[in-house]
């Protein structure tokens, strides 16, 4: 195989990932005016119904254009050999390897950022806005992007240069070294996520002592679920949307709850759904993703050491220049459609999960709540509630709303 072949077969699997997605955006329009199911006759009124009908052809219009956009680029880039553009720059900068590399990489990173910084500001200020979401200020929004650049320079930036270091170190032995670096990152992170990155963010308050915080401890106590902290977070500040979620183990293990969800649902539902969250941890779901997460970056890494050595990497990007950092762009290009049946895979036990953490909650707690909660969430987020099968089996971590409310009406 020719350098010249394995930049063609980038092309077509960019090509044909291109066309996938856009099928699949077309068959999930054409769902769009599907009846509404008669177990989810309640979630719209007729005008929240032409509201979200509205809001899901906008999102859509919106998601082909930027997608549409960014893949010409993308094209455009590598037929005028981007890549190697790049790495020259950042090679008359400097002569050491790593910061050679550090260098290419940021140069992407705050090229794709501000190209990025039109479509996220449109989507935030024009069609949240529309729809009545958004509630991001543009200095929130621009402080939020200043942090994030911030935070992909201190630990994207110091992940690289240590995966590079190892190479130098260890040559194509180095992905052991990186395998445990990532690990030890990815179960810090999992940790203290919401202690040392959520706050930069946005502000997080224990739970007020109350019916609610009364009701979430006893529903604790009587599942044995040991629960001390429970936070609220304001992501009002942002969006309307409303979420909860769980995070760490142990002693850091917390539950978070938008003030936003706290708003929308009664004491009930709010339990409903931590009790649904409960089901997660309890049936070892978290754990169960976090080790197929390690041992497929592991897989991901050694697959990678196999090739990093290889010059026609490079080369398939327009230059001569052998170098990791090159190398690992085009095995990212390469391994995509692997990438994408790993996600398929997870998608579908993800939504098996759900079923399980619903079944949790309806088994230990009261059905009707979750429904009703579930409802809600998607009433106020203006959900499609006829997705296209394909569309879901391709792009849904979560079954869609219908499913998992005939689920819940079963009988345990």
């Amino acid at each position: 195989m020719t350098a010249n072949i394995l930049f063609w077969i980038i092309i077509a699997i960019l090509v044909i990932e291109f066309i996938l997605d856009k099928v699949l955006d077309q068959l999930n329009t054409s769902y769009f005016n599907k009846p509404i199911p008669s177990n989810l006759s309640d979630v719209f009124e007729k005008d929240e119904y032409q509201k979200s009908q509205a809001y899901k052809k906008e999102q859509q219009k919106f998601s082909r254009l930027s997608g549409s956009l960014m893949f010409l680029l993308t094209l455009i880039f590598l037929f005028l050999d981007g890549f190697a553009y790049v790495d020259n720059l950042a090679r008359s900068w400097f002569e050491n390897e790593i910061y050679i590399g550090l260098s290419f990489f940021g140069i992407l990173f705050f090229a794709s950022s501000i190209i990025g910084i039109p479509f996220s500001y449109y989507h935030t200020f024009v069609i949240e806005e529309k729809y009545g979401f958004n509630k991001t200020t543009k200095a929130t929004f621009f402080t939020d992007l200043l942090k994030s650049w911030g935070m992909g320079i201190v630990l994207g930036g110091g992940i690289l240069a240590l995966l590079m270091w190892f190479f130098e170190l260890a040559g194509s032995n180095f992905w052991w070294y990186a395998w445990a670096l990532i690990t030890v990152f990815t179960l810090f992170m999992n940790m203290f996520y919401a202690k040392l990155i959520v706050p930069l963010f946005n502000k997080q308050t224990p739970l007020e002592e109350g019916s609610l915080r009364d009701k979430i401890e006893a529903y604790a106590k009587e599942v044995g679920f040991e629960l001390q902290n429970i936070y609220v977070i304001d992501g009002s500040k942002r969006s309307t949307k409303a979420n909860a979620y769980f995070s760490g183990f142990g002693k850091e293990k917390r539950i978070t709850l938008y003030d936003t969800l706290i708003e929308d649902l009664s004491d009930e539902e709010v339990v409903a759904v931590l009790a649904h969250e409960v089901g997660h941890y309890k049936k070892k779901h978290i754990v169960f993703n976090l080790s197929v997460s390690i041992l497929t970056t592991g897989f991901t890494l050694w697959i990678f050491s196999l090739l990093v050595n290889e010059p026609m990497l490079a080369e398939a990007l327009g230059t001569s220049q052998n170098s990791f950092h090159l190398s690992l762009v085009a095995f990212g290009l390469l391994y995509s459609p692997i990438s994408t049946l790993t996600g398929l895979l997870m998608n579908k036990v993800s939504r098996k999960f759900e079923y399980q953490a619903d079944n949790f909650a309806k088994n230990t707690y009261i059905a009707k709540y979750l429904i009703s909660s579930l409802k809600k969430l998607s009433s106020k987020s203006l959900s499609n509630l006829t997705p296209h099968p394909a569309y879901v089996f391709f792009n849904y971590s979560h079954p869609p709303l219908q499913k998992r409310v005939e689920n819940l009406n079963l009988k345990s």
